[in-house]
């Protein structure tokens, strides 16, 4: 048993990947944490009254340790009323959108998520997007809350340890969904390179994230220096997962090559099973809205694609490990798959 793991109070180094957007939930989340691992909530896109009540039900179904996930705002240069209006004439169902959050709106939302963890006495919190802000670490860390920042470069790894961080996520280019980079400089950099370049480097341990699905990558991973890893796709096509039929569909035939990062759905660097939409746009990349104001114009037309059971128009994420998974199994099976311990 290594020093993460006792740390987080686990049985198996596994944790699920905290993935906003409506996928997770407290029955996914619990499930995880009740067979051995971390189950973890995205409180992403969520008001904090529907996060208070995703937290009394976890309280109800498991009262093993869990993680929260808060996307720290990052404060970008509003886009120009002409560049909007050009996506707003490319993007189906953009006049549904609402209207764009301000950033003081963000940090708002941010404290009052930070102050639900304090009240509700959530061990286990983490960061991504950006170094969590000192007054929050400090609140936080006051009541004795471990925390967990992301990284996908050692330079960023550097500055979560400094920030006062308990542990690091190191983000491979292989994983599905958002890349957690929040350096300007920072590059997507493959899951391997990244934990051996960065492991030595920093003195807090490192959990390892992107395109593992199966115990062989969890041995590779913790061979290389990571002390637990964190799983996304794998966890999103499980039974007890919300995720839409048609994404799951959509991974159980995908390819490693199938998917591609792009930035044509939200702004942010993210990693998705190519549709439609991304090959429509891909001559678009370096001409996008930052997030989140692309992302908002989006919606209306991701919402609208889902109901129709469309995947042209849907945000397929999904890692490189996709190409490994071909049918859908419940949490535990999963974890049994990632972690023997009749094996260890």
């Amino acid at each position: 048993m290594n020093d993460l793991i006792k740390l987080l109070s686990i049985k198996k180094p596994i944790i699920q990947a905290p993935m906003a957007g409506g996928a997770v939930t407290p029955s996914l989340a619990s499930a995880v944490s009740s067979a051995g691992g971390l189950g973890s909530l995205a409180s992403g896109y969520l008001h904090p009254d529907a996060v208070e009540t995703q937290l009394l039900e976890m309280k109800q179904q498991t009262d093993r340790p869990f993680q929260v996930n808060l996307f720290v705002p990052k404060e970008e240069e509003a886009p120009s009323g002409e560049q909007v209006q050009r996506w707003k004439e490319l993007i189906p169902h953009a006049n549904r959108a609402r209207p764009f959050t301000s950033i003081q709106e963000e940090w708002q939302d941010f404290y009052q998520k930070v102050d639900l963890l304090v009240e509700h006495r959530v061990r286990i919190c983490s960061f991504t997007f950006d170094l969590p802000p000192e007054d929050a670490v400090k609140k936080l860390k006051d009541v004795g809350c471990i925390l967990l920042g992301t990284a996908c470069s050692p330079e960023e790894a550097l500055l979560m340890e400094e920030r006062g961080m308990d542990a690091v996520v190191l983000q491979g280019k292989e994983a599905g969904g958002h890349q957690g980079a929040f350096l300007p400089a920072s590059k997507p950099v493959e899951l391997r390179a990244l934990i051996t370049e960065t492991a030595d480097r920093i003195g807090i341990p490192v959990i390892a994230a992107g395109g593992i699905t199966d115990e062989k990558d969890v041995r590779k991973a913790l061979a290389l220096g990571a002390q637990c890893v964190q799983v996304g796709t794998a966890f999103l096509v499980c039974k007890e997962s919300a995720a839409h039929h048609v994404h799951k569909q959509k991974i159980f035939t995908a390819s490693a090559s199938d998917t591609r990062l792009t930035k044509v759905f939200s702004g942010k660097e993210a990693r998705g099973i190519v549709n439609a939409w991304m090959e429509e746009n891909k001559h678009r990349e370096q001409d996008v809205l930052p997030y989140p104001y692309l992302n908002t114009l989006t919606k209306p037309m991701r919402q609208e694609a889902a109901t129709r059971n469309d995947p042209s128009h849907m945000s397929l994420w999904a890692g490189q490990g996709a190409g490994r998974l071909s049918k859908e199994m419940n949490v535990k099976e999963l974890m049994e798959k990632l972690w023997n311990s009749k094996g260890t």
